[in-house]
C-alpha cells in the first residue's frame, strides 16, 4: 500500500499545487517549514545510505566523473541559456540557476530501479553530486548570476552544510548502528519525504499564486527543456564514452532530476519567492518526465 502511494508521488504533487494555487491563505503561513522539511528530507536519504555506496566511487571512478561533469557544466550551463532564450526575469533566471547547479535528486534513485538501470551507481552518483554541491553549487551559482544580483556565496556554503551534509551525515551514523531496523522502514522513510517535498512545492505555489498566470506556461516550457538537456545529454554523451546501456539510462537519469528541494530552500532564504518558483515546478515536473521514461525503458529493456 505505501509503495502504491509512493509511485504516485506527481499526482500528489500535481493536487497539492491546484490546493495551494485555490487557497494559499491556508498555506503560505507555513514557509518557515520549508528548510526543517528539506533537513527530513536529507535524513532520510542519509538513512538509507551504507559505507558499501561511498566505497563504490573507487571502482567506477571514470562513470561518476562523467556524471558528475555533466551535472554541475551541463546543468547550470543549460540553465542559464535557457533563461536568456526566454527572457526570464532576474528572479526567475536565479531560480533556474539554483535548479541547474545544485545536486541529483534523491529520487533519481527510485526512478533507475524502475527503468532497470544500475540503482546501486545511481546511489553513489547522488551521493558524490550531494557532497560536492556543498561547495559547488554557491560558487556555481555566484559565477552565474554573480553580476546580476547578489549572491551570499559563504552563506549558502554554510547554510547547505547544515541543510545537507549534517543530516546526511546523521543518516548514515542512524543506518551503521541500526540497519536491521531501517531496512523494514524504508517504504515509510520514503513516503515521509515525499510528503516533505509535496508540501515544500505547495508552499511555493501558495506564496506566487498572484505570479504563476503570468509566467506559468513560459517557465513551464523552459523547466522541461531543462529537464531533456540532462535525460538527453546525459544518456548520449555516456553512450559516446563508450558506456553500456544500463550504465547510460542512469546517468540520464541523474543527470536530468536534480534536488530541486534545496534550490527551493536556498531561493527562499537567500533571494525570493519567485526565485522558489522554477524549483517547485521542477521538483512536479522531473517525476512525471522520469516516471514516463522508466515506463518505457523498463519495459523495452526486459
Amino acid at each position: 500500500m505505501v509503495k502504491k502511494i509512493n509511485t504516485l508521488f506527481p499526482l500528489w504533487a500535481i493536487l497539492a499545487s491546484v490546493f495551494a494555487y485555490m487557497q494559499p491563505n491556508v498555506i503560505v503561513d507555513f514557509k518557515s517549514w520549508i528548510v526543517p522539511l528539506l533537513i527530513l528530507i536529507m535524513f532520510s536519504m542519509g538513512v538509507t545510505l551504507r559505507i558499501e555506496d561511498f566505497k563504490r566511487v573507487v571502482k567506477k571512478p571514470k562513470v561518476i566523473a562523467l556524471t558528475v561533469l555533466l551535472q554541475f557544466a551541463l546543468m547550470p550551463f543549460a540553465a542559464f541559456t535557457i533563461s536568456k532564450f526566454f527572457n526570464f526575469s532576474t528572479d526567475l533566471m536565479v531560480g533556474m540557476i539554483l535548479v541547474g547547479t545544485v545536486a541529483g535528486g534523491t529520487a533519481s534513485n527510485v526512478i533507475s530501479y524502475l527503468a532497470k538501470g544500475d540503482v546501486a551507481l545511481s546511489i553513489t552518483m547522488t551521493v558524490v553530486s550531494t557532497l560536492l554541491s556543498i561547495v559547488v553549487t554557491p560558487y556555481l551559482t555566484l559565477f552565474y548570476v554573480g553580476m546580476t544580483v547578489s549572491v551570499p556565496a559563504l552563506s549558502m556554503l554554510i547554510s547547505i552544510l547544515k541543510i545537507v551534509f549534517l543530516p546526511v551525515l546523521s543518516g548514515v551514523v542512524v543506518n551503521y548502528f541500526l540497519h536491521k531496523h531501517i531496512e523494514k522502514r524504508q517504504d515509510f522513510l520514503a513516503l515521509l519525504s515525499i510528503f516533505s517535498i509535496v508540501f515544500i512545492i505547495a508552499i511555493v505555489v501558495g506564496l506566487n499564486e498572484s505570479r504563476l498566470a503570468t509566467v506559468g506556461l513560459t517557465l513551464l516550457l523552459g523547466i522541461m527543456l531543462h529537464n531533456f538537456t540532462g535525460l538527453l545529454g546525459g544518456f548520449y554523451l555516456s553512450k559516446l564514452f563508450g558506456f553500456d546501456r544500463k550504465t547510460c539510462k542512469t546517468v540520464a537519469i541523474e543527470v536530468g532530476m536534480q534536488n530541486s528541494g534545496l534550490a527551493v530552500a536556498l531561493a527562499m532564504k537567500y533571494f525570493t519567492p519567485l526565485s522558489a518558483l522554477p524549483g517547485a515546478i521542477f521538483s512536479i515536473w522531473h517525476n512525471i518526465s522520469g516516471s514516463i521514461i522508466a515506463s518505457y525503458w523498463g519495459k523495452s529493456d526486459k
